[in-house]
């Protein structure tokens, strides 16, 4: 089996195995990876892989927007978050702003390390 399949292999066994709040922070870290491939397209004038990974990243975005169960407080402001987030995407994508795919990653990276933290308390209790 070439190390390709292999590792494809493993991410589909860690999705199919993954708890719900292990697979949301697959999905954070998927979004950043992809801001960060669009900022690096962008950066070697390769608009149609720009393209490509920031529509990736709106895909993530706008999953967590219609996953969001709305009968919690939190659900609420991360669905204005995740809107904002989605319409910044779109911006940037629109203009090929890398600002913009910067703020978008620190806006991601803010919300991935506040989950993993959550996850830690969680575990403890």
């Amino acid at each position: 089996m070439a190390m390709n399949q292999v590792s494809l292999k493993y991410r589909e066994n860690s999705v199919f195995t993954a708890s719900p709040e292990e697979l949301t922070l697959m999905l954070y870290n998927g979004l950043i990876r992809f801001i960060m491939h669009a900022e690096k397209a962008l950066v070697a004038n390769d608009l149609e892989k720009a393209n490509f990974h920031i529509l990736k990243a709106q895909d993530i975005v706008n999953e967590f927007l219609v996953t969001l169960d709305m009968q919690y407080q939190i659900s609420q402001n991360l669905a204005l978050l995740y809107d904002y987030m989605l319409r910044r995407l779109i911006e940037a994508n629109v203009k090929k702003d890398s600002e913009i795919l910067t703020e978008m990653k620190k806006m991601a990276q803010e919300l991935r390390d506040t989950w993993e933290q959550a996850m830690k308390l969680a575990k403890q209790q």
